[in-house]
């Protein structure tokens, strides 16, 4: 089963809305393996995007991603990167559409609310950057024949 990680940035913790946006992800059927509120530290935070230190927008993202708590999550699911990516919307809130994640709560460039993996291999690395082996758990839900059928798995 594929999984992914999610961050409820700053401003989706300080806004009161981790628990609303988790269950957007719940909703869909995505099952959580593994969460945590946390501090990123610089360290973690230049790890997290080192992709993007050469660009200009890279030191006011790591101010941003530190100046408050998070909610960490890994999301679990058939396809869970393209469907969460989905639900996210658009990264800028005023692009993003209607009824996701950051079309309904941000109308912002900077603040968007929430940060997922893009493909498989971020989403290894960037799990292995906030949580440990141990940290994750693997379970089965009695629902889960109603939401992945042959075809999913």
């Amino acid at each position: 089963m594929e999984r992914t990680l999610l961050l409820i940035k700053p401003d989706g913790v300080q806004r009161g809305l981790a628990g609303r946006i988790l269950g957007r992800f719940e909703d869909k059927g995505l099952k959580l393996a593994g969460l945590k509120i946390m501090r990123i530290s610089a360290d973690l935070a230049a790890r997290h995007y080192a992709p993007h230190v050469d660009k200009p927008f890279y030191p006011g993202l790591v101010r941003y991603m530190t100046s408050a708590p998070v909610v960490a999550a890994v999301l679990e699911g058939p396809r869970v990167i393209d469907t969460m990516r989905k639900l996210m919307g658009a990264t800028f809130g005023w692009k993003a559409e209607p009824g996701t994640i950051r079309g309904d709560f941000s109308n912002s460039t900077a603040y968007n609310l929430v940060h997922g993996s893009d493909s498989p291999e971020s989403a290894e690395r960037e799990i292995g950057l906030f949580f440990q082996p141990g940290e994750l758990v693997e379970y089965e839900r009695s629902l889960d024949s109603w939401l992945i059928s042959e075809d999913d798995a």
